[in-house]
């Protein structure tokens, strides 16, 4: 079977191409490619979406937690708490900016940073938390903000992946991912749940003077133009792509249901594989599936994604080499073994085809073939 893809972004273009056109037209013939009125529209729809007090869109993902460490007062030499299974750019922004990570293992069934670690990780440098909402799912924020609450240290909250994710709160109330520690970053990536046709990030807060400076930040530091108050960077959501983001995040809960439509088949076709492990859905939180990552036991993982591949299956490895593994993050003084668990999700995990234009045939297709490797 042909044409079977990880992220099938055309076949979402083709049913909304209508709205996404006139909305590109309408920016281009407006002419304000730079903070047009679509972005400034974007950042209340997000604001509204989320239920935040604030959101400030910005150029990526990276930056918007580059501005978040900077809006929080993060000096060099502080200390930051990072999982060591995560996508680089959590832990790049600490090193560009002169902070330490410091690595923390991560959980094996729902991949999130380990919170029975924290307290034996945080020293007197340490100064705040990034918590990474993998693959879709809210990482267990009722322990985080106690033990941040407890220390008094900052959570930021990486939810590039688990945009439209809710928590669960142990009281029963519930909020969205990146809306409950101080700060909360995304992307807007392509192969994002809501993802742009280019580059776009942005960070949600419930605090509206933190917002306000994030916003400045992003700004090259000024409230008022020629005006700088505080050292800042040049992060900017152009118009264009807050244009298309205008029209996708109308679609988010219906993009999110397809995924999970989609990961509810992959559950109940694959669960009689006993070197399968699927992915654990946390009771705290619910799923939006931007990934659909399994562990591969036995050492199979790379004889699989081989196996799939000469059928016309694409499969993903995220990731393949732990953080505190990664060449450029040697000077940390970090070695192999500290954080078993990370290392070994590196060697099982591997994410098959998941997204909103999935045909049935196509995925009957995947999983005829993942049973056929096992049997």
């Amino acid at each position: 079977m042909n044409n079977i893809q990880m992220v099938d972004l055309k076949g979402q273009y083709q049913k909304i191409k209508n709205e996404i056109d006139s909305a590109l037209l309408k920016a281009v013939e407006g002419a304000a490619f730079i903070n047009g009125p679509e972005v400034k529209q974007f950042a209340e729809n997000l604001k509204q979406f989320n239920k935040v007090q604030s959101a400030v869109t910005c150029a990526n993902g990276t930056d918007a937690l580059q501005i978040a460490m900077m809006a929080l007062g993060f000096k060099p030499g502080d200390e930051v708490i990072v999982p060591a299974f995560t996508y680089i750019a959590t832990v790049e922004v600490i090193a560009l900016l002169g902070l330490i990570p410091l690595f923390i293992d991560v959980r094996a069934d729902t991949f999130e940073l380990d919170h029975a670690q924290l307290e034996k990780t945080i020293t007197d440098k340490t100064v705040g938390i990034v918590t990474v909402h993998l693959f879709g799912q809210c990482s267990n924020m009722d322990a985080i903000i106690a033990i941040a609450q407890k220390y008094k240290l900052a959570v930021i909250e990486d939810t590039a992946q688990a945009m439209g994710a809710e928590y669960i709160f142990r009281n029963g109330a519930k909020a969205f991912a990146g809306t409950i520690g101080n700060i909360g970053t995304t992307s807007f990536f392509p192969s994002k749940n809501l993802g742009c046709f280019g580059d776009g990030g942005a960070l949600l807060t419930q605090d509206i003077e933190l917002g306000e400076k994030a916003h400045m930040i992003a700004n090259h530091g000024q409230r008022k133009k020629y005006h700088h108050e505080s050292i800042g960077v040049n992060s900017r959501l152009d118009t264009v792509q807050a244009a298309i983001l205008n029209v996708k995040i109308k679609y988010l809960n219906e993009y999110s249901a397809a995924r999970q439509e989609v990961a509810q088949k992959y559950d109940e076709g694959l669960a009689e594989i006993e070197e399968l492990i699927l992915p654990v859905k946390a009771s705290y939180s619910t799923h939006v599936y931007n990934q659909y990552t399994c562990r591969v036991i036995n050492d199979n993982r790379d004889s699989l994604k081989t196996y799939l591949q000469d059928k016309g299956i694409p499969t993903m490895i995220y990731y393949p080499v732990p953080v505190h593994l990664q060449k450029a993050y040697q000077n940390y003084g970090y070695k192999e073994g500290d954080f078993p668990v990370a290392e070994s999700l590196c060697k099982e995990v591997i994410s098959f085809p998941i997204h909103t234009e999935m045909k049935a045939e196509m995925q009957d297709h995947i999983i005829e073939s993942i049973i056929s490797f096992f049997n």
